[in-house]
């Protein structure tokens, strides 16, 4: 008996043209309304695509205001900030892991049991823990939050509870979960 595999569906490539805005200092792209709406969540979206031809892989950042933004790192473009650059993307199945923080990597290695529970949950659970951990300014909220996590993988939660995975959790370019614009 010969069987044979389903091909993989790829969404639609989404286009759109953009300016690259500065927000602190980052270097971002605040997606067009369509661009963002055609994405399969409100919340963080794993994307491949190009940048003016250069191909890239990277988070879609939700926004707060349910739509989505990117950070331009200098690998990505030649383009500065204020140049209209074209995109296309797809959301991408493949979920890179994430750069777990140092103070929650030491947190973590001191830690077995709750390390065991980290690395059997999935990838995107982990880019959920680490986006719940940095949203905040206050060093001793991140240490609690580091706390209450490890608490929660010992009692065996695998993500974040009570989460809002659709605000913009970076710190340096958002407030309240709303991501900053033009400052």
């Amino acid at each position: 008996m010969v069987t044979m595999k389903t091909p993989k569906l790829q969404s639609p490539p989404i286009r759109f043209k953009a300016t690259i805005e500065k927000v602190g200092d980052w270097s971002i792209i605040e997606l067009p309304t369509e661009a963002s709406l055609q994405l399969p969540s409100r919340g963080l979206v794993m994307v491949e695509g190009t940048i003016d031809g250069r191909p890239f892989q990277s988070p879609l950042e939700p926004d707060g205001k349910k739509g989505h933004w990117l950070r331009v790192e200098k690998s990505m473009t030649d383009a500065t900030v204020g140049d209209s650059v074209s995109l296309e993307i797809r959301p991408s199945s493949e979920w890179p892991e994430p750069s777990i923080p140092d103070d929650l990597q030491a947190a973590l290695s001191h830690a077995p049991p709750e390390y065991a529970v980290w690395k059997a949950s999935t990838t995107i659970a982990r880019w959920d823990w680490i986006r719940w951990i940095r949203a905040t300014n206050n060093p001793e909220t991140r240490k609690k939050r580091i706390e209450v996590a490890l608490s929660k993988m010992r009692g065996g939660s695998r993500r974040p509870c009570c989460f809002d995975r659709a605000s913009c959790t970076q710190p340096d370019v958002s407030k309240s979960g709303v991501l900053l614009t033009r400052i």
